[in-house]
């Protein structure tokens, strides 16, 4: 069979820097599949992106809360599949009014965008459960969007306690229909990487008739 008729498997290494958004009519064509990451700043978001593509460069992180601002597509060599950075959440020196605009338009992004397949929330293990995680949890819940859950900086603590850690997430999570994966992750370790990438890699690559509603 020729190759170049085989349909490509998503490949995480291959993304690659699209385009950033600061608004919805910005975005890409709605067309093909994307998975979308979430998180309060300082979660571990950024660097969680680029274990999982293997970019040390992909998404910018920094110590300094709120550096993503804008929406940022990362294009993978499957035709129209994507990752998506989404603005962290507890900006730190800015006006009220630019964090109100931020969320008016990432709010209009996860309910409008036809092609999102899931979202990834990226919590600190170790301060799970935020007003912020709470909130997402509950708008994937509402909207019957498939959530996973990545418990990342792991590696900060011994592994008995990161597993009670999880157990608690675990317990006060057990009522969410939308919960498809919660992951211990550590983007220095690399710890649940893989088990990442496998979700990651069945929504992307699910046909389109069995995309959430």
């Amino acid at each position: 069979m020729d190759s170049d008729l085989t349909p490509k498997s998503v490949s995480f290494n291959s993304a690659r820097f699209l385009i950033s958004a600061s608004r919805l009519d910005e975005c890409p064509p709605d067309i093909g599949a994307e998975v979308a990451f979430a998180g309060r700043s300082n979660a571990g978001k950024s660097s969680a992106l680029n274990a999982i593509t293997v970019n040390g460069k992909l998404a910018r992180t920094s110590k300094t809360p709120g550096r993503t601002r804008l929406i940022n597509f990362f294009t993978l060599n499957k035709e129209h599949c994507r990752l998506v950075d989404l603005p962290g959440y507890g900006y730190a020196k800015v006006s009220r009014d630019m964090k109100d605009d931020w969320q008016k338009h990432l709010g209009h992004y996860l309910n409008d965008r036809r092609c999102l397949r899931g979202l990834v929330l990226v919590m600190d293990i170790r301060h799970p459960l935020t007003d912020f995680d709470q909130m997402m949890v509950e708008w994937c819940e509402h909207n019957n969007l498939p959530l996973m859950i990545l418990a990342t900086k792991a590696d900060k603590l011994k592994f008995g306690q990161a597993k009670t850690a999880m157990l608690g997430i675990a317990k006060k999570l057990k009522s969410y229909q939308c919960v498809e994966q919660l992951i211990m992750f550590s983007s220095t370790s690399k710890l649940g990487l893989d088990d990442c990438r496998n979700a990651l890699t069945e929504w992307l690559e699910a046909p389109e008739e069995d995309a959430p509603l």
